[in-house]
């Protein structure tokens, strides 16, 4: 039984556009019908369009997918499904690694609200770094912007990072910087190459919490004073400055955004 175009189209569910392309490309063959110029499509052609469709299926492109049914040897098939396992591979682990980021985001931002206030002795998390902001002002030099835009390609397995020096939470300054931190185990999976000004941080005993930031250019490390007084309080000594992430900003019920963050300030 012969096929016009539209009916091979309604059968297989593909455009007639992409049914003259595999014609070009040989993969079928239909036969015209020279008083009216109609294609006519049989069995044998349908066959070869399943097959498009079953490859097309596991993600090859259109062009590929024609020269898979028309020209491809057996050793080339071989070879160009193993490379779409491995692709497919790496597809799969991606989205292993964007599910386990979002409930660690999600636990966080849960957690964060309950942690305000209350402080904590605890180790700070080992982390890779990069800073690119020093109070308000952005690090643009030519030879980091290419840095800075690889670390906007690590979202969201990033945390947007801060650090107070020592002296500015004692009260001899105001200054604080900003950028990204990676976990280990994310900065491995990403590959990540720890060279400054990437820093790789270990972890150290630490008083751990929480604060609440509202209204714009609010930061603070007076926002800190609490842990300093936690510190003096159990006989904690300060030895250097904090580091931190910016958990969430949402709306509250005055209608002013707020900044939530966590924070550790290292002791002993």
């Amino acid at each position: 039984m012969r096929y016009k175009i539209g009916d091979v189209a309604r059968i297989l569910g593909i455009s007639t556009d992409l049914l003259r392309y595999y014609e070009k490309k040989g993969v079928v063959t239909p036969q015209k019908d020279k008083t009216n110029d109609y294609r006519y499509y049989d069995t044998w052609d349908i066959n070869f369009l399943i097959d498009c469709l079953w490859y097309k299926r596991f993600g090859f492109g259109i062009p590929q997918v024609a020269y898979m049914v028309t020209d491809c040897y057996h050793g080339d098939l071989s070879s160009l499904l193993e490379e779409k396992g491995d692709e497919l591979a790496a597809g799969i682990r991606r989205q292993e690694l964007l599910l386990e980021r979002l409930r660690q985001y999600q636990d966080a931002v849960q957690r964060v609200k309950e942690c305000l206030g209350i402080c904590r002795v605890e180790d700070s998390p080992e982390v890779i770094c990069y800073l690119n902001r020093f109070n308000y002002d952005y690090d643009n030099r030519p030879e980091l912007q290419k840095l800075s835009r690889q670390w906007l390609d690590y979202m969201p397995f990033t945390q947007r990072y801060f650090e107070i020096p020592q002296d500015g939470l004692l009260g001899d300054g105001d200054d604080f910087a900003w950028g990204f931190s990676l976990s280990v185990k994310y900065a491995e999976e990403l590959e990540v190459a720890v060279k400054p000004p990437v820093r790789r941080l270990v972890s150290r005993k630490s008083i751990h919490s929480a604060f609440r930031s509202v209204g714009k250019n609010a930061f603070s490390p007076r926002h800190l004073a609490f842990m300093l007084d936690y510190a003096e309080k159990h006989g904690y000594t300060v030895t250097g400055g904090a580091m931190g992430n910016l958990v969430c900003s949402v709306r509250e019920e005055n209608g002013q955004l707020a900044g939530y963050f966590e924070v550790w300030l290292p002791i002993e």
